[in-house]
This record gives C-alpha cells, sequence and structure tokens, in this order.
C-alpha cells in the first residue's frame, strides 16, 4: 500500500510555519496549556480544597484503580459551568477540548465512569455545597444579609405525551385486557381464516400486554394511593379549618354565615390525576410563554448582593406558596459563620399570610409582594410615602405597608435584578433547561449540581484579580 509523502513544512515571510510533524523536544505539561485566571484552572483549586474523604472511601478500592473523585466533580462541574451535560459529551470534551484535557490531568475517563458517578454521590453534593459557601465566606465574597428568593420550571427528562390521567389508564385497561382476550380467542380456533392479511398474533398480543405491564408498573411506581392519600389530608385539614371559621363567625355575629358552606374532600385517586410513564414523579405544569410542560419547580435562595445560590429545592408542587418555609428551614440549617439573613424578597406567587409570619418567627423581614403591581405607575404613587399604620395591623398589613414606602421599593427591586438573572444565565447562557436524571431524588441532587457550577463560575468572576 502506496503511502503518501510527508507534506513539506509550509514557511513564508508573513505566515506563522505550520508544521504539524516534529514532535515535541520535551514532554508538555498541561499546567501550561491554559492562563492563569482560566475558570477550569479555578474550579480545579477549589475541588481540590474540598473535603472528599467521604468520597475517596467510597469509590476507592474496588477492582483496578478508580479514577480520583476530585478529578470527576471538577470535570461534571466544569461541563455544567460550560454547558455539557451529557456524559458522552464529557468524555469525548477529555480529547477535544484543551480545558477539560486540563482537568483530567490528559487522563480520558470513559462516560460510563462519569455517568455512574455523578448518579451515585448526588446526596454527597449537599456537603460539598455548603463546603463551596464557605470557601466563598473566606475569600470575602459572601455575607448573608438580604436573601432573593424565585423559582423556575425545568422540563423533566420525560415527554408529556407520556403522561395519562389516572381516570384514562383504567379505561385503557379495560380495552387491553378486552383486545388480548379477543386476539387469544381467536388464535384458539382452529380456522384462522378471520385473522386479517399481515396480522401477527402473538406479536400483537405481546405488544398489549407489554402496556398494560408499563401502566401497572407505572401505578405502582408513582404510589398514586399515596399521593391521594397525603391530598386527602391537606384537603381534610383545610376544610375542617374553614368549618371553623364559620363557626366563629356565626358565633360572633349571631346569624348564619352567608355563601355555600365548604364541599367535604373526596378521598381516593382523581380520574384527572397524571401519571407520566417515563418519569412518574415529574408533573404537568405551566411553563413560561404559555402552554404545559412534563418538568419539576426549581428553588433558589440567592444573596442579593453577590448573586450567589445559598439555599435551594426541587419540588413537585406546581405554585411558590408552599416553599417558603422548607427554605427558611434550609437557610436556618447554613453555617453560622456565613452570617444570618436579615431580609427575603418574594413575588406575589410566594405570599401568604402564614409565609409573613413564619419569616417573621425566624427573625427575617419579609418582602413578598401582595398583588402584582402595574407597569409605569403615576410619578405621586412612586415618590410618595403611604400614610400611618394602623396601631392594629397585622403583620401582613405591616409588610403590605413597608412595601409601599421609598426604603420598601428600592430593597424589593433588587429581587429581579439577582435571582431572576441567576435563572436566566443558568438557562440561556448555561443552556440548562432540562434535567438529565429522572426522579425527583435524582433530580434535586442535579439541580444541587447546577447551582454549584454557577457559585464557582461566579466566584471567579468576584474573585479579587
Amino acid at each position: 500500500m502506496r503511502t503518501c509523502p510527508p507534506k513539506p513544512v509550509r514557511e513564508m515571510s508573513r505566515f506563522h510555519p505550520v508544521d504539524r510533524q516534529t514532535g515535541y523536544l520535551l514532554p508538555p505539561s498541561v499546567d501550561e496549556w491554559l492562563p492563569e485566571d482560566h475558570l477550569a484552572r479555578f474550579i480545579v483549586e477549589v475541588v481540590d480544597r474540598l473535603d472528599v474523604s467521604a468520597l475517596e472511601k467510597a469509590y476507592a478500592g474496588r477492582g483496578s484503580a478508580a479514577y480520583h473523585p476530585s478529578v470527576l466533580l471538577s470535570l461534571l462541574v466544569y461541563g455544567y459551568a460550560t454547558g455539557v451535560f451529557s456524559s458522552r459529551k464529557l468524555e469525548r470534551a477529555t480529547y477535544d477540548s484543551v480545558a477539560f484535557r486540563f482537568i483530567a490531568a490528559g487522563t480520558h475517563p470513559d462516560h460510563d465512569t462519569l455517568a455512574t458517578f455523578r448518579r451515585r454521590f448526588l446526596d454527597e453534593l449537599a456537603g460539598l455545597f455548603v463546603q463551596v459557601l464557605e470557601m466563598a465566606q473566606e475569600m470575602k465574597l459572601l455575607k448573608l444579609g438580604t436573601i432573593s428568593l424565585d423559582g423556575t420550571k425545568i422540563k423533566a427528562n420525560a415527554s408529556r405525551h407520556r403522561a395519562l390521567s389516572h381516570g384514562r389508564i383504567e379505561q385503557l385497561e379495560i380495552q387491553l385486557k378486552a383486545e388480548v382476550e379477543s386476539l387469544l380467542a381467536m388464535a384458539e380456533q382452529a380456522d384462522q381464516s378471520a385473522v386479517p392479511d399481515g396480522m401477527n398474533l402473538p406479536e400483537e398480543i405481546a405488544r398489549r400486554q407489554v402496556r398494560l405491564d408499563v401502566m401497572a408498573a407505572a401505578k405502582v411506581k408513582v404510589k398514586v394511593e399515596e399521593r391521594a392519600k397525603a391530598r386527602f389530608e391537606k384537603e381534610q385539614a383545610e376544610y375542617e379549618a374553614k368549618l371553623a371559621r364559620r363557626e366563629q363567625k356565626t358565633k360572633e355575629s349571631g346569624r348564619k354565615p352567608g355563601g355555600k358552606p365548604p364541599q367535604p374532600p373526596v378521598a381516593g385517586p382523581k380520574a384527572q390525576d397524571q401519571l407520566n410513564l417515563t418519569d412518574g414523579e415529574s408533573r404537568i405544569m405551566l411553563v413560561a410563554g404559555g402552554g404545559f410542560d412534563q418538568a419539576y419547580n426549581a428553588q433558589a435562595a440567592v444573596d442579593t448582593s453577590s448573586m450567589l445560590v445559598v439555599s435551594l429545592t426541587v419540588t413537585q408542587a406546581c405554585n411558590d406558596k408552599e416553599q417558603v418555609v422548607p427554605m427558611l428551614e434550609q437557610l436556618a440549617a447554613l453555617p453560622a459563620s456565613l452570617g444570618t439573613p436579615k431580609e427575603l424578597l418574594a413575588d406575589t406567587g410566594f405570599y401568604s399570610a402564614g409565609n409573613v409570619e413564619a419569616c417573621e418567627a425566624c427573625g427575617i423581614d419579609p418582602f413578598i409582594a401582595v398583588k402584582r403591581e402595574q407597569h409605569h405607575q403615576a410619578p405621586q404613587e412612586r415618590f410618595t410615602e403611604p400614610g400611618a399604620l394602623p396601631a392594629d395591623a397585622t403583620s401582613a398589613q405591616a409588610m403590605a405597608h413597608k412595601l409601599k414606602t421609598k426604603a420598601g421599593r428600592a430593597l424589593y427591586a433588587l429581587r429581579k435584578q439577582t435571582v431572576e438573572p441567576v435563572f436566566g444565565i443558568i438557562k440561556s447562557v448555561l443552556g440548562f433547561r432540562q434535567f438529565s436524571l429522572r426522579g425527583l431524588k435524582k433530580v434535586s441532587g442535579e439541580w444541587t449540581l447546577v447551582c454549584l457550577a454557577w457559585n464557582l463560575k461566579r466566584m471567579a468572576v468576584l474573585r479579587p484579580q
């Protein structure tokens, strides 16, 4: 077989010489591949300072030599910080990208190793997330004060076209069982002349049986009965509270209150309850821009001075009203060295009198919008102070009064320029619009990884140069 002779080195006075044949006289050093202020170098430095002893004990000592957890973690974090989420693309990047080659130190972990590591150590990411916050505090980049809270819908790794209502599944089960019985009866007939041309009876029966098994497994996995029980208990408590309020009004006024009395809730699954056959723990949610999709509700609390995410969670609830108390509990669990939150900013989706009281009970001053404000308000409304607050005002009324003051409006305005840009950058710049994993627990771990990557990317910008 003839081989082409090597092309001569092109040297012209006006161009840099092009030489792809001459080898290195000395082995190259990966430390020389990136500039000093590169994001990949910063992520490696931070991850190397983290305490990953728990990962080392769980990951090492099985079979052949394993990749160090700090290397795999750095690859994942840098990948999420630069919009590379697929384990196969991460593996390919260790060959194609100088930054990834630097992080991997010239090695090439395969996609199975990266995917398994990501799934296996999702729970440990929460502790590493807090360690990074403590590091940010040591670098004088973070001091908790005003916290901005918001949520965003992120698409699940499932199609909404794979979602069926509980009532529709029951109808399909009846229909498919009847079709299977009909096909079996047709197969048992000695004369199968009634079978249409091209029909394969075993394949048709097997296909319907597979669908039946999938729907049965989905009902078990999603735990429809448990979801219905939890909803019934919640609705029952609300029903009893409404009855108590009506009885109290009757005693105070001496007459029966107007309006229809509340109706007691009905136990058991409802026909409209949705089940997704791919990711049973995701939910159909209204997404930004209109329309519905199979998604999760990702929550984040952002420090307004640094725009670092300090607390996060993922929920299956479509609205945000029930997410204030869980977030307050997470903020209270943060190390004391990070400081104490003083104010909480949130939009009207988080408002309730109970949430206002919960914030005050934690020593946090709430600034939660009571209702949507009109755009282009008159100057008299924007630059004037409200009237005096009544002496017997409730906590919710006092907060609404604060939001009308100049200082309150200025403080609440920080919400739109802190937490919303964080979500915008994560979705539009980093490109994270869909979870790669499935199930609430795994999705929560992946959201922690996303916010960890965002924090390190943000810290790289804020660090002293």
